[in-house]
């Protein structure tokens, strides 16, 4: 973090920027003037779709991606992540990706909706609607093949997490 010469790309680059209460450029500034509660309270790391387009757009070569996994566990560690939504939307999407093997949007969406914006679902049925209709989103998950594999892997992901 201490190489960031705060130039921006980043953010510019981050596909899920516009959800997020501070950009990564934004959270280092934080980081580097002591803001350590605004920063573990932000919404930014979980926000964060792990899809490393900051990191490698970053001219200093800053593992932007990973700074943010370890926010994350910082947050939990600290008790600090329970005042947003952001948690819970990356906690409901990781399981589905470790049961299935892929994301279920319907699933993701519709878990979201219900528990944190039970007010916007009526705005919103006619876009899932003409999505469904479409093909472009399913209403019922579809596992990978072997996702046994899979599951051994982030067995052994979190295996290794835990010895750090």
């Amino acid at each position: 973090m201490e190489m960031c010469i705060q130039c921006g790309t980043c953010g510019g680059s981050c596909p899920s920027g516009q959800d997020m209460e501070h950009t990564p450029r934004q959270l280092f500034a934080m980081l580097r003037a002591e803001l350590e509660d605004a920063v573990l309270e932000s919404n930014t790391p979980w926000f964060c779709v792990s899809c490393y387009l900051c990191t490698s757009r970053c001219p200093q070569y800053v593992k932007i991606t990973d700074i943010m996994y370890t926010l994350k566990t910082l947050a939990v560690a600290k008790g600090r992540s329970h005042a947003n939504t952001a948690r819970d939307f990356s906690e409901t999407f990781i399981g589905y990706v470790e049961r299935y093997g892929r994301s279920f949007e319907f699933g993701l969406a519709t878990r979201h909706s219900l528990y944190h914006m039970p007010t916007s679902i009526p705005g919103t049925l006619e876009l899932g609607m003409g999505m469904l209709t479409k093909g472009r989103m399913d209403m019922t998950p579809h596992k990978i093949k072997d996702i046994q594999q899979l599951q051994k892997i982030l067995t052994r992901a979190k295996e290794l997490e835990a010895e750090l």
